[in-house]
Parts: C-alpha cells; structure tokens; sequence
C-alpha cells in the first residue's frame, strides 16, 4: 500500500515538538525507527534528522470507521518504512513521561497517515550505539547515515563551516576558489594523476594543497584569502588520513607570525563557540620545537596529563653501565618517565612496553620499581596498585637501599608523605646492580622518585629516545587512565627545522614545504649547516592531534632559489616546475604568510569521534577504496584509447 504525498505539506520537524504544541495539529514525515503492539495500542517511534516523537495508534476512539482504518493501516508498518502522518499533539501521562527523550513529554494522536515506501530488513540496526563491523557500516552507508549520532556529526560539520566563513567574512577575508587540475609538484606526497584527453600524454594532478595559488593571490594584491576546499593526496591511511579531505586555508599580506597566531586562536575560539557551544580560552600557550620534543618525545604532545620525560644523560653517562655510557659517548641520549605509583608492575608487561618501542629502533627499555616496604616487617609492604595490574610474585629478587632525604615535591607532581623522608625501600631493576651507590642515590634524588614509582630509560640516539619514550608517554596515559578526555588543551609548536635528512631520498627534504621562510638570523647558516636553520612554521595542537601549520612564506626569488638549491633541485627542474612562482616573485610580492587546518580533524575533536571516517558522509576504507559505490573501478577500453593509456599490470 503505497501512497503519493499528494498535497500533504510538513509543517514541523520531530525534534521540534514540546509541550507548549500541545493541542496543535501538526503534519510530519520521517522513518518508522521502531514499532511497538501493546494490545489495543500500536506505538510508533517516527524518526527525521532532528529526533523522535511518539504516534499512538488507537481503534477505540471517536469515529471508530476512520480509527479503525488508521489503526489497520498503522498495522502494517515496519521499521524503515518512510511515513508521512497529521495529527494533534498531546501530553503523555505522568507515568507514561520519557525523561531520556527531548520529546518525551508529549506524542502524536495521528488523524491521517500515508505510507510512502516500505523498506527491507537492515542489514544492522539504526541505532545510536551500534557494534556491527565498519566494513558493514561503509558499504550501506546511506543506512549508516540515519544513526543519530551520525546525523549530529554532519549537522556539527555544518555549524564549524558555517562558523569558519562567518568568521573570516567578518575579519575582511575573501574566498577565493583555486584550481583542482592542475600540474604535478613535489610536496612530500604522492599525487593523483588525471590524464588529459586533449593533451596526449599529459596529465594534470589533483592538488595536495592550494599553496602555490594562495602565495600567487598575495602577489595579485587580494591581501586576505580563505578557502574551504579539497585536497588529495595518495599516501597511506589512518584513523586521521584520508585520500581526499578537506581544508581551512588561509593566507595574509604584510603580517608576520604573531598575526597569523593571534588571528588563528581568534578563528578557534569562534568556531568552538557557536558550532559547540564550547569555550576557549586565549592566548594558547607556545613552546618551540626543540623542547617539545625534548619533554615530550613529540612535535604535536597531549598536555592533557603529565608524565614528562627526563634527561639523565650528564649523570648515567658516566655511570658504571656500558649501555649508558656508550649511548652518551656516542653523542646520544639516556633519558627516562617517572611513572607515578606504578613500582609493582610486573616483569612481563614491561617487556611488553619493551616490544612495542622496538618499531621506533630502541634496543632496550631499562627500568628501576620502587616498592616501599614498612620498617621492621619481614616481607615488606603491600604492592602499590599501578592501574596496570599487580606483580605476579617476586619475579627478580628484592635488595633494600635506603635514598637520601628528598625535600619539597618532586618533578612528577608527587610529595612525600610526611615522615617519609628516608623510607625503607626495595627495588626490582634491569639495571641498578650495575649502579654504584652514590649514583643510585643521584638518580632516585634527580628523577624525584617517590616510594612506589616506576622509572622506565631509554638509551641511544636522541631522536630514538624521543620518539620512544613519546609512544611511552601516550601509552601509559592511556594504560593509567591519566588523560582528562574533558579538557581542551591548544599548543603552539613554533620554531620547527627548516630542513630534515631523508633516508629513503639520501637528501635533505624540507620539513613543512620549500616555501617556508627561514629564521633571518639563521640564513647563513644555509650555506655551512643548514640542518641548523630553523623556520619561521608554526602547528596547532590539541589535544595531541596536529589540527594545522603553516608559515611565514619566502617572498624573494633569491632566497627561494637558495632554499631550493639546498634541497638539490637541479636548476632545470627548479625551472620547470617552479618558473612561474619565481617570475611572480620578480613583479612586487609582499610579506605574507598562511596557514592550513585539517577540518575533518577539527570536527573529528569537536564531535569527540574516533576517526574522521565517522564526521565525513561517503569516506575511504583504509586502503582507499569506497565499498558502496566500490570505487576505484576498471574502465572501458574505449575510455583508455581516447586518453592514449594503456594498463599492463606487473607481478605484486
């Protein structure tokens, strides 16, 4: 029994309806999200973007003919059928009142309904939680899609864009589109190639970022440009990665880094403001490259919970245990957490740890646990409970050492006990047999080790160490349960290197792009270190996720050619690829300097989702592909011939 709409005209959303519509007629259309026979009484839960509202069918009220078809038809309905129903809005009694409901205070008494499509039996349940396989999910995601939480994901998307534009409209910006064909530049990722059928041979490339055509807005005198647009990149995926994905770039005239920095949190604080009612606090605090990596093992650290790393170089560099002292001597590092209240982990979920660090080249995570024990007692004190689990039995043998007398409250936020001053110890280690005593106590003293921590060391190269101890650092925060999943904490990374050493390429790379200026004090150092020279490039972070960077730009063709001469390239590919960006530098190019946001990131935070899959409507399994249209495809032969392409697929 299927019904055209005919003149029916919607007069409300679902999730408008309140108690104050009571006694109004209403027209509404949606979804049967559930259906319910109570005997006598059918109940209909009628689903649209906004939320639910409660029909109740009944056969016994006042024109039984009319009801009673009503009643008949509402029989017939099943979940997922579209509906379109007009009825009078009534209070529910007080015992029947859904307080977990928006309109849980009132329901519909249709007077009209029209069956618009029946539906098939889902493959999985339109529901808000939902434990059914992603593979599932993306290849019906229109089915996906009608899940309430997924409806607040895009309608919030909807509100950050809409912020993002009010914002940048209001501060004299203008939206300017640049284009998506255009030609293949090395920008530290794969392009996408699309072939041109009227250029035998050719191909344009889909652009990995508009950053070429904002630098050529500022030369073309547009001073304040902002673009919501997409980009594409083939490079391999993750939870925060997609190959097309889209971004909030912007780029001013005659500014310089403050500007863009004050400008950006200005932006932030707006979009969380009206897109989620949410409130920022500014200015966000800044810290150079060179310390965060220091402290927290990471260009973009989660200040969320503590646990920063120590450096423990200068004095276990010339301690008795080789591994330390080569470490240093090489030019490396040993530094180390202090894991507060953690001593009675046990041997086994350290070697796991061990494990995990082994992808970053670490060799070895060399740990001390402190148990205290009481004075007197013939087996010490109880384990202090970690947030691990407790040691399973004495797994290396015990030794007593009494520290020297600490004072004051040590660098992992942790103070002694009152009376605690020189406690009775027992320690569990890899490493500290090795130890002097003296050198014990300084380590005990210098790492502010408390009665029942854990130190967790590593040695090696510095940047081993640091990105060793940063998955440490995330790992445990996790583990322990230490990260306030409330909190907003923004950072600034500035000072980043203008250059770094790639492996894969035998050659220097730039670290953000070869259009970022460097420091001016540092530019002589291009010619004798330029490993040395810092840039002018600066990242957002929250919440440990790099939400955007940018820089100030080189405007001058001597210095871009200098930078680009430093990465190697040829002057004939520097011509090739670049010719026009440097001729433009040649009419009158301003000062001026950008920045870029991943906005599927900032939403994915906003939205406190998992994945930016989950905040994107039709996304990409990891490998690329979309399992619903079940793109990408093979095409005919005749489309091949006209673009002058052949396939020829080699051995995998």
């Amino acid at each position: 029994m299927i019904e055209s709409l005919g003149n029916f005209r919607r007069t409300h959303y679902c999730g408008e309806l309140t108690r104050r519509h009571v006694g109004q007629e209403v027209a509404l259309a949606g979804w049967v999200s559930r259906r319910r026979d109570l005997g006598g009484l059918i109940f209909v839960d009628l689903r649209d973007r906004t939320g639910l509202i409660q029909l109740v069918f009944s056969p016994t009220e006042e024109a039984a003919d009319q009801t009673t078809d009503l009643y008949k038809k509402a029989d017939l309905l099943r979940g997922e059928y579209v509906i379109a129903v007009r009825g009078v809005v009534q209070a529910r009694a007080p015992g029947a009142v859904n307080p977990k409901l928006p309109t849980g205070e009132i329901e519909i008494r249709p007077r009209e309904l029209k069956i618009l499509n029946q539906a098939k039996t889902p493959p999985f349940y339109i529901q808000e939680e939902l434990d059914v396989d992603e593979t599932l999910r993306l290849k019906y995601r229109y089915l996906d899609l009608r899940r309430p939480n997924m409806q607040r994901n895009l309608i919030l998307r909807h509100r950050a864009a809409k912020a993002v534009r009010d914002f940048f409209s209001a501060e004299g910006f203008l939206e300017v589109e640049t284009p998506m064909l255009t030609r293949s530049t090395p920008e530290g990722a794969r392009d996408y190639l699309v072939p041109s059928r009227v250029n035998p041979g050719k191909f344009y490339a889909l652009p990995q970022s508009p950053q070429l055509f904002k630098q050529l807005l500022m030369v073309a005198g547009f001073d304040r440009y902002f673009q919501i647009t997409r980009c594409f990149r083939d490079e391999d995926l993750r939870a925060d990665r997609q190959p097309e994905f889209t971004q909030i770039d912007v780029e001013m005239s005659f500014v310089d880094q403050e500007d863009v920095l004050s400008l950006v949190e200005r932006m932030i604080s707006y979009v969380f403001r009206e897109a989620a009612g949410i409130e920022v606090p500014t200015p966000f605090p800044r810290m150079t490259y060179a310390e965060a990596m220091d402290r927290y093992g990471s260009d973009k650290p989660d200040l969320r919970f503590g646990l920063p790393i120590n450096d423990f170089s200068e004095l276990l560099g010339q301690s008795d245990f080789r591994v330390f002292q080569q470490a240093v001597a090489a030019g490396g590092k040993v530094k180390g957490l202090v894991v507060p209240r953690a001593g009675s982990v046990s041997r086994k979920e350290i070697d796991e740890l061990a494990k995990k660090i082994e992808v970053f080249g670490a060799k070895g995570l060399a740990w001390l646990a402190w148990e205290e024990t009481v004075e007197g007692s013939a087996g010490g004190g109880e384990p202090v409970s970690n947030g691990i689990h407790p040691a399973a039995g004495a797994e290396v043998s015990a030794k007593e050492f009494r520290p020297s007398p600490r004072k004051g409250v040590s660098n992992n936020g942790v103070s002694p006990s009152p009376g605690d001053e020189t406690p009775s110890l027992k320690w569990r280690s890899s490493f500290a047999r090795f130890l002097a005593p003296e050198t014990l106590t300084a380590l005990i003293k210098e790492a502010g080790l408390n009665p029942g921590d854990l130190l967790l060391l590593v040695a090696g190269p510095a940047a081993v160490v640091s990105s060793s101890l940063g998955f440490l650092r995330l790992e445990l925060g996790r583990r322990l349960n230490l990260i306030a999943e409330d909190e907003w904490r923004f950072l600034w990374v500035v000072e980043f290197p203008l250059f770094e050493y790639s492996e894969e390429e035998g050659r220097l790379v730039a670290v953000h792009h070869p259009f970022t200026s460097p420091v001016e004090e540092d530019i002589a150092l291009l010619a004798t270190n330029p490993q040395a020279v810092r840039a002018r490039a600066y990242d957002l972070v929250l919440n440990g996720v790099e939400l955007g960077g940018g820089s100030i730009r080189i405007h001058r063709r001597d210095l871009q050619e200098k930078i680009f001469a430093t990465l190697g390239l040829p002057p004939e590919e520097v011509q090739e690829k670049f010719g026009f960006l440097l001729e433009a530098f040649e009419y009158g190019t301003p000062p001026h300097g950008g920045i870029a946001f991943g906005f599927d990131r900032l939403v994915m935070l906003l939205s406190r989702s998992n994945t930016i899959r989950d905040v994107i409507a039709f996304p990409k399994t990891a490998r690329a592909t979309d399992l619903m249209t079940e793109a990408p495809s093979t095409v005919a032969a005749r489309q091949l011939e006209e673009l002058h392409l052949k396939v020829e697929l080699g051995e995998s």
